[in-house]
């Protein structure tokens, strides 16, 4: 069973993760019956290696990593490589962990985001 893992920076104002849960609350919905969580790197619970080990505990044998991060930094090149070598070494085989890129880079986002922004062009003089 393959499950989904998303994962997002963190921050000490609890409010900065309204947007993350939105996306996992919004993908739920979607999907009821995929395994699903929602992982912080610093300063929120969970941490992803919490969340990847309540995946696993629910079943999932490949685990899907989406970094919600705008693009691929030190934190994805160099904090999630050994989280995911932890994993890999207490798991082995047992489980395939699949890491995504940022997904800032994806193309889908980078056009809501050009789109997104271009909205606002002329909404001034609208009102």
């Amino acid at each position: 069973m393959d499950g989904l893992l998303l994962f997002a920076h963190g921050a000490r104002d609890p409010e900065w993760a309204r947007p993350f849960e939105e996306v996992a609350r919004r993908i739920a919905l979607s999907r009821p019956q995929l395994p699903l969580a929602l992982a912080y790197l610093e300063f929120m619970q969970p941490e992803l290696e919490a969340a990847a080990r309540a995946l696993v505990a629910r079943g999932c044998r490949r685990i899907h990593i989406v970094p919600m991060f705008l693009g691929t930094g030190g934190h994805v090149r160099r904090d999630i490589p050994p989280m995911l070598e932890r994993l890999r070494a207490d798991f082995g085989t047992s489980v395939d962990w699949q890491l995504h890129t940022a997904l800032g880079e994806q193309e889908a986002v980078l056009q809501a985001m050009t789109e997104s922004s271009l909205a606002w062009l002329g909404r001034e003089s609208e009102g």
